[in-house]
């Protein structure tokens, strides 16, 4: 080999070695305990924390994204106040979380239900540090009952363009809604907003996500049927605003109040019925149920690939 042709060579080598592919939506490849169900993530320093549906919350950690395993539950004990909005909830089952960091805490809202009722409640915990393992209780945040026509769960912490924070929750009944948060007290204040629904599919819509980039607010959701293993329907819609409270139309302009949405991610042959979606600073999360072990919910991790304006994977 000629000097040139290896220099050329090296330089090449250096460039694949210093290479860390984050293009094309990239699938990571996670190991470890993995399990979860209506995920929801964020890192503290280099520590990455996943936070899901399960008995006191379940907490899942990682030192470097990848490899995860689990670490003690948020609730050892049902909170006692819970009985008084959701008195059929017997058990330390908590559901849906999401978590962000705002004001010099990390927020972490949570849901209360039964299955097929929105007698529900979404609660709020925080900390100044995960890694402190103290979290105050910071009480209700909004609950529902039979004669409500939505449904609070599923909620999801978005901070605006002009910093301000505002709450998504969210599921069947008349679909998604939005609610202006005081940034004091992390609690509901004004009117509640009507942002995504399905009428024609008696409401089946969950789990929104807000993410704002470039001047649009993209609306991630999920859609159909979850909780059934592999026969799970679920799947990932999206669509966009101008403004946080919509109207969000998807890629063909069809409005997500009514039926709209573009679909992302509807599984594949292993990967039946993803949903539940977390987006964070470019990357997408979710469960979906593992056709190669007997249907149980898995983590998955891709980098969001945007084009034109739009989200893929």
């Amino acid at each position: 080999m000629n000097k040139r042709l290896g220099f050329v060579f090296f330089t090449m080598s250096l460039l694949l070695f210093f290479y860390v592919p984050t293009a094309d939506a990239a699938f990571w490849e996670l190991t470890g305990d993995t399990n979860v169900h209506d995920p929801t993530i964020i890192k503290e320093g280099n520590t990455w924390y996943t936070f899901s549906t399960g008995p006191g919350l379940q907490v899942l950690r990682s030192d470097n994204g990848l490899h995860w395993y689990r670490v003690p539950q948020i609730f050892l004990q049902p909170l006692s106040w819970w009985n008084t909005y959701v008195p059929e909830h017997s058990e330390n089952d908590v559901w849906a979380p999401d978590i962000e960091y705002f004001n010099g805490r990390y927020w972490l809202y949570y849901s209360i239900s039964t299955f097929r009722s929105n007698q529900s409640l979404i609660g709020l915990t925080s900390t100044h540090s995960i890694h402190s393992g103290q979290w105050r209780d910071d009480g209700l945040v909004i609950s529902t009952a039979s004669h409500h026509n939505y449904n609070a769960i599923d909620p999801q912490l978005t901070i605006d363009a002009n910093g301000e924070p505002w709450l998504a929750f969210g599921s069947h009944w008349t679909g998604i809604k939005l609610v202006k948060l005081n940034a004091s007290t992390m609690k509901p204040t004004g009117n509640i907003y009507s942002i995504a629904n399905r009428p024609n599919h008696n409401g089946a819509i969950e789990a929104p996500t807000i993410y704002y980039r470039n001047g649009y607010y993209y609306l991630f959701a999920s859609i159909d049927s979850c909780c059934q293993g592999v026969n799970s329907t679920y799947k990932i819609i999206y669509g966009r605003s101008t403004n946080i409270t919509g109207p969000y139309v998807d890629r063909n302009g069809n409005p997500m109040m009514n039926g709209g949405g573009t679909v992302l991610d509807a599984g594949n042959d292993r990967w039946r019925g993803p949903g539940h979606q977390d987006v964070y600073n470019g990357i997408i999360i979710r469960h979906a149920y593992d056709a190669l072990d007997n249907g149980n919910p898995k983590l998955l991790i891709n980098d969001l690939y945007w084009s034109g304006g739009w989200p893929s994977y």
